[in-house]
């Protein structure tokens, strides 16, 4: 295809296959092929965002990083969808409890994403648009996490544009609306997959409690302790 590479994707067409799974961090995608694919092949290295092409019981499936934040996520899962033919991304990363009864390294499967951010705005909407998952990626991962009975919640999650906020009372309002977590790329994933026609889901792991910050996993649980995610996202792909 014309478009590829791309100013952020060093991959030619064919490289990445139909199914990615994203986390965040590049040492997170580094992590995940070189602990769960075989025969995996880095394909991508621009800005450090390592991407990589394998194989998990025998199909092939990539794994590439989003980068923090919205812009971040935007512009890998749009080039991702619309120029790598890409069919399906799951995301898997961490979040923030909003709710009590939401404990650390619960997961947390986002049917819809709220979202404090401007993003949606390109469109020129004469409304609000909800960002949600797709249903059948959503239905398959819930059937997953039964058989494996794990811990998890299903609702709405916020995607902020905001990590250090001036603002210490505006998350209660969310928490208010029953959200259950809150992280910052999911809502621009799932706006992306939609303009696109594709397939979405986020698979989160909460890491730390937003009002109290007396528990929460360090960088380096944050890397490696998400297999449960990760297992289910792979297994869907």
């Amino acid at each position: 295809m014309s478009n590829v590479p791309t100013p952020h994707i060093e991959a030619k067409f064919g490289d990445i296959a139909k199914n990615v799974i994203m986390p965040g961090d590049p040492l997170r995608a580094k992590f995940i092929a070189e602990n769960f694919l075989s025969e995996a092949k880095c394909v991508n290295s621009v800005r450090n965002n390592l991407g990589y092409t394998g194989k998990y019981n025998g199909k092939a499936v990539s794994v590439m990083a989003s980068g923090m934040g919205m812009p971040s996520m935007g512009i890998y899962s749009y080039e991702l969808f619309n120029f790598y033919g890409v069919n399906q991304i799951i995301r898997v990363g961490t979040a923030g409890s909003l709710q009590d009864d939401v404990k650390i390294k619960d997961i947390v499967v986002a049917s819809a994403a709220s979202t404090d951010s401007n993003y949606i705005s390109q469109f020129g909407l004469n409304g609000q648009f909800a960002p949600s998952a797709n249903y059948e990626i959503l239905s398959n991962c819930i059937n997953l996490l039964e058989d494996k009975n794990l811990k998890y919640y299903v609702g709405n999650v916020l995607s902020t544009d905001v990590f250090y906020s001036s603002d210490q009372e505006s998350m209660k309002k969310w928490q208010k609306l029953n959200v259950l977590a809150v992280e910052m790329e999911t809502a621009a994933l799932y706006i992306n997959a939609a303009k696109s026609c594709k397939k979405a889901l986020s698979i989160l792991t909460i890491s730390d409690y937003i009002f109290n910050n007396q528990e929460s996993l360090t960088s380096e649980e944050r890397e490696k302790s998400l297999s449960e995610a990760i297992e289910i996202a792979l297994a869907l792909s």
